[in-house]
């Protein structure tokens, strides 16, 4: 195949640590009230630049945040001449100017949408970082919405959504680029297992949002204003203050509706992105070019692969092909499905090629494992970081026993795990190794713990502890899971040369908190607070306790 030395760059998941639902900091009388106390979180001077001011902007109208765990992954892709020939002959060349054409929303200029057109007005260069992680994607996007006769508006509504980000987890539980909580995510065809999360599929959540959407538009008579307003906060809030305002004799129209805040600014977002885009000449607004063109593909695989094998086969990096197909939580695809992975156009034959000379069974690594006393297929799954399913079905196992001395075939990943960055595992360790105060705190999650318990127990704000273990306030936790506690610095102050390091002290006969304080040159109340699920009444010799220190004042 000819290629064309055109070399489109393209920012697979350009992420940064910071709320990306574009509220306006022109807010009106009721965006001005105080959020609800479970929703409230600070700002901290240190976020003041464009994107975070964002999210204080957010706080202040009592959004979630969300978090965007990856750095980015540039993915060069060489266009082939014939697919660059055809789209020469296309008279739309800009794939944004391929959605101004197609804008049908009717709006008022009322001061809602005004409030938020002015925000991204100020802020251009927020639309020029979206569209580089909207570039690998925009085009199949728009392919799907055209060919289901769907409002080319809701391109936009990943914008407001996640920023284009199919990695963006929010603390309100809801993933992906198009923010879906588990439960509508299952609801509408998204799946979701230990191996994948449909969710962050970019084309599955996509087919998902369009459903969803078309439901939602269905049950609100054709409002498409309705529809977006349930999307963000549920039909049945939407439909409770339809209901009020009938009852009280009102309007039903979104405009008239008494909603939650973060709501009442969500479809102002969209049409204010609307007006831009459509209006950019009169607004001045660079909105930026993406060529309309495909660039990237999905090919059918078949059969379970690992990543990396996978990654080998296209001649991309580990990073760069997990950053194209974020739906993939683990080393490998799926056994279950789906079998496809979404490839640079032009990594697409080689990578055919390659697949198709590779049996299903070589496509994963395999090791062979000789039962020894105390395993088990949980254990051996955990130690392989696969499921005892996967182990029980490979081996043609019925039930859960396993026989001391017999041999197992169990797959496992080519690389080291460190290798598979983008990985759940390798984003929750990136999350939870993030420093957000002075000290970290290690806590293995007992049967009965909730965020709300350990948030008293350690003194720290529940939201927080949420976040800096990747997870939502409401999401259950699971014996056994180890979760980071960041505290604030600690009584003894630490300036700018201290050297501090974490060790473990025995408790010797005759020891006393005061001894052992003093010992270390640290404070009693710290030791307490270091090591408060450890502490009883009295300290028994043999006991170990956390001590941070400053090694040079010890």
């Amino acid at each position: 195949m000819r290629t064309h030395s055109l070399a489109i760059i393209i920012l697979a998941s350009l992420l940064s640590a910071c709320q990306l639902t574009a509220d306006s900091s022109q807010q009106d009388a009721e965006q001005a009230q105080n959020p609800p106390d479970h929703m409230a979180f600070t700002c901290s001077e240190s976020e003041k630049h464009a994107e975070q001011d964002l999210d204080c902007d957010s706080a202040n109208e009592g959004t979630f945040p969300i978090s965007h765990p990856v750095d980015p992954v540039d993915v060069a892709v060489v266009v082939p001449d014939e697919i660059v020939e055809a789209a020469a002959e296309e008279e739309i060349k800009d794939l944004w100017h391929r959605v101004r054409s197609q804008l049908e929303f009717e709006y008022p200029d009322n001061k809602r949408i005004a409030a938020q057109r002015n925000w991204y007005l100020k802020h251009p260069e927020y639309m020029q970082r979206v569209a580089k992680r909207a570039k690998p994607f925009l085009y199949l996007i728009i392919e799907q919405l055209e060919q289901q006769n769907m409002p080319l508006e809701l391109t936009l509504l990943p914008v407001v959504e996640s920023a284009f980000d199919p990695f963006a987890y929010s603390h309100g539980r809801a993933a992906g680029m198009w923010q879906f909580i588990p439960g509508t995510g299952k609801r509408f065809g998204m799946k979701q297992t230990w191996w994948y999360d449909g969710r962050r599929d970019v084309l599955a959540s996509t087919q998902g949002a369009i459903d969803y959407l078309n439901y939602l538009l269905k049950m609100f008579d054709g409002d498409w204003y309705h529809a977006l307003a349930a999307y963000n906060s549920g039909e049945g809030r939407v439909l409770r203050a339809i209901k009020k305002n009938k009852k009280e004799h009102k309007a039903t129209d979104f405009w008239s509706l008494d909603l939650p805040r973060e709501t009442e600014a969500y479809v102002p977002k969209l049409l204010a992105l609307a007006d831009i885009l459509a209006n950019s000449d009169k607004y001045q607004f660079e909105w930026p070019i993406i060529d309309n063109i495909a660039i990237t593909q999905e090919v059918e695989i078949g059969s379970q692969i690992d990543l990396a094998l996978a990654a080998e086969m296209a001649g991309l990096t580990l990073k760069e092909l997990h950053a194209l197909n974020p739906g993939f939580n683990r080393w490998a695809t799926d056994p279950d499905g789906p079998f496809n992975l979404l490839l640079p156009i032009d990594k697409v034959e080689s990578f055919e090629t390659e697949l198709a000379k590779t049996d299903n069974k070589n496509r994963l690594n395999w090791v062979r494992h000789k039962v020894r006393s105390g395993d088990s297929l949980l254990k051996l799954a955990a130690k392989y970081h696969t499921t005892a399913d996967i182990i029980g079905d490979v081996n043609k196992i019925k039930g859960n026993m396993i026989r001391v001395g017999e041999h197992l075939i169990i797959p496992v990943a080519l690389k080291s795990l460190d290798a598979y960055t983008l990985s759940q595992e390798q984003r929750l360790a990136k999350v939870q190794s993030a420093k957000s105060g002075s000290s970290k705190l290690t806590h293995k999650v007992k049967s009965g713990d909730t965020f709300w318990d350990l948030s008293r127990k350690y003194k720290v704000n529940l939201r927080s502890l949420a976040k800096w273990n990747g997870m939502a306030p409401t999401d259950p936790l699971r014996p056994g899971k180890e979760l980071v506690i960041w505290q604030k610095e600690s009584s003894t102050t630490a300036n700018q040369d201290s050297i501090m390091r974490t060790l473990t002290y025995t408790v010797r006969n005759g020891d006393s908190l005061a001894r052992i304080a003093s010992k270390f040159k640290v404070k009693v109340k710290d030791l307490e607070k270091w090591n408060q699920s450890k502490l009883k009444k009295y300290l028994q010799p043999g006991q170990k306790l956390k001590i941070y220190v400053d090694v040079t004042r010890t």
